[in-house]
């Protein structure tokens, strides 16, 4: 008999404050200390079709049977998921919602939407975060500098989107 593992998704930890300019939210990681609030960041899978919506990996199964949860499942989806199309993906989407999508079903080509959360606990979101603006020698988790844009600062951010 399998015993399943609980639901284990990645996260960074992180502070900063949430910046919000039109539709955008940004991390800022420029404000004094006690003005930023801790974050952990999760990273969601982007589904075929649906980009606005993601999963966030808690766990995935195999079509042999084995399951990975944590880092060894972040990895695995990365790097080996065309082996798997069938595999199972089970985690909470960008929405809260707790779903499940085969591996087929993600769009492996686009980048993860970077989520900020409350805790470890939560399910839901706070921000989904499309920009950093942090100085170039501010120390920051290597995914949230692998999947998002960095800016040195708010104007830095706001002259390359006239720029689009």
């Amino acid at each position: 008999m399998t015993v399943i593992p609980e639901q284990q998704p990645i996260g960074d930890s992180i502070s900063g404050t949430v910046i919000q300019v039109a539709e955008a939210q940004l991390l800022s990681l420029l404000a004094d200390a006690a003005d930023q609030t801790s974050y952990i960041v999760r990273y969601g899978l982007r589904y075929q079709g649906k980009l606005h919506l993601g999963i966030v990996p808690g766990l995935l199964v195999l079509d042999y049977g084995d399951i990975l949860t944590g880092e060894e499942a972040w990895e695995f989806v990365l790097k080996h998921s065309n082996l798997y199309p069938r595999a199972e993906i089970m985690g909470y989407r960008n929405d809260g919602t707790e779903d499940m999508a085969l591996v087929r079903t993600i769009d492996m080509a686009v980048p993860p939407l970077v989520l900020l959360y409350a805790d470890e606990t939560a399910t839901r979101p706070v921000a989904t975060v499309t920009a950093l603006i942090a100085g170039p020698t501010t120390p920051l988790p290597e995914r949230i500098g692998r999947y998002l844009a960095r800016y040195d600062t708010l104007a830095g951010w706001q002259a390359a989107q006239h720029h689009d």
